[in-house]
């Protein structure tokens, strides 16, 4: 990893250092799947079946995945990874059901009574990429929120052939109903219809460029469907100080490096010596990996840089607003009361980014590209609607209308005023 003194670089220079890769959104790719797109809502199934054909080589006689192939599924899956998977969910279950929303009343003025009602969203859409590996952590990040949000309809896509661990996983986590069809087409699918996968009103999810292009689509189309969040490449940021263990920060740095090579990791600190010492680490362990090629990839834009001291390494990183935040610190926590833009936090040596993207319990399904600074990671609110309701009395109404006729008129809208003192001059009768 290439290292650098943040002290030497002129402002340019550090703009560019903390550039991400550029994501691919050409014209081009615009048009493949707004052709994707268009196709599948027009063709429906047809178009589903054609492109699997096409992208995935399968033939395909069923979009849906039949009850017989999930048991089937579940028998081929080690009873250690059940165990596994069980235990994940335990933790991602107990901490979103502690997020669940109370209504609340409250009388405003005498008279006034204003409420805020929460209410799960009907239906929704979980997309489980199949790419270079099975993914069944992001289907428990998924679903397990729309259950415990009491969505009545929980639908799931992925690319097929569908691996067994996703199938089995999909089922343990109360999926209604599995799809076996990927990329921009699956998100078509979702967000209009087609005679055997049903409309969602939001789909959850990561993908790569199409689906990403093809989520943002369908979510500024007024027909279309909500979608989770901007995605983009994942990313790390560590910051540490001289008491970290080297072993352990380049670890962190290569377990986001292995996702892709349009990953980014950075590390800073005020410690010019352990900035060797991880650089080193990073060297020797790419070397025993099995996605070597990918992490080596996501290396050659990733970053060491030297702070003057933490106060600097902290601005930098809320600068930046990673995606994932760790902190390998004498003191984390001290640190995190100045961290303002991160998607998800991890103190300490002993807090792996791999707890969070599994078996903690936190989501991690996240927003990347700096968005952390206006969008947060995916809780149990993304999963439901909020509402608000009022309620007058004749008297609550009165009193009110001393505020209500006023700033009507002062705006102009003289119908507004009268839908109040019209009710007035009829009196309690």
């Amino acid at each position: 990893m290439r290292t650098l003194t943040w002290s030497t670089l002129s402002e340019q220079d550090k703009k560019m250092v903390l550039e991400r890769p550029a994501l691919e959104n050409s014209a081009m790719l615009h048009q493949q799947v707004l052709n994707i797109v268009d196709n599948v809502r027009n063709n429906g199934d047809d178009a589903l079946k054609d492109y699997s054909q096409r992208f995935d080589n399968v033939s395909l006689a069923t979009i849906a995945v039949s009850q017989e192939s999930i048991d089937r599924a579940a028998e081929n899956v080690s009873d250690e990874l059940k165990h596994a998977l069980a235990l994940a969910k335990a933790n991602i279950e107990k901490f979103h059901t502690a997020q669940r929303h109370q209504d609340l009343t409250v009388e405003t003025s005498v008279g006034v009574q204003c409420e805020l009602r929460t209410q799960a969203l009907r239906s929704v859409g979980l997309y489980a990429p199949g790419g270079t590996a099975p993914l069944p952590s992001t289907v428990l990040m998924t679903a397990i929120p729309a259950q415990i949000a009491g969505c009545n309809k929980i639908i799931l896509c992925s690319p097929p052939p569908i691996s067994d661990v996703i199938l089995y996983t999909a089922h343990l986590c109360g999926v209604d109903s599995i799809y076996q069809v990927g990329g921009a087409q699956a998100i078509a699918a979702m967000a209009y219809g087609t005679a055997e996968v049903p409309k969602v009103d939001k789909i959850f999810g990561p993908g790569n460029r199409y689906v990403t292009e093809a989520k943002k689509q369908v979510s500024t189309n007024v027909h279309g469907a909500a979608i989770d969040m901007p995605a983009g490449p994942s990313e790390v940021l560590v910051i540490c100080d001289e008491h970290a263990n080297a072993a352990f920060v380049a670890a962190d740095l290569l377990s986001q490096a292995e996702h892709g090579s349009d990953s980014q990791t950075i590390l800073l600190t005020p410690s010019a010596t352990k900035a060797q010492q991880v650089a080193d680490e990073v060297e020797r362990q790419v070397n025993q990996l099995t996605r070597q090629d990918i992490a080596r990839g996501a290396i050659e834009h990733s970053r060491i840089i030297v702070t003057k001291d933490l106060a600097q390494a902290i601005e930098i990183s809320n600068d930046y607003a990673p995606e994932h935040l760790i902190i390998q610190t004498e003191s984390p926590r001290d640190v995190l009361s100045h961290i303002f833009a991160a998607g998800s936090v991890f103190l300490g040596k002993w807090s792996p980014e791999s707890a969070g993207d599994y078996a903690s319990g936190t989501n991690h399904v996240l927003p990347t590209y700096g968005m952390c600074n206006s969008y947060s990671s995916l809780s149990l609110a993304d999963f439901s609607r909020r509402f608000t309701v009022q309620e007058l009395t004749f008297d609550g109404l009165k009193g009110l209308s001393r505020a209500i006729v006023p700033i009507a008129m002062a705006e102009g809208l003289d119908a507004h005023a009268k839908a109040v003192t019209i009710r007035l001059e009829q009196g309690e009768s």
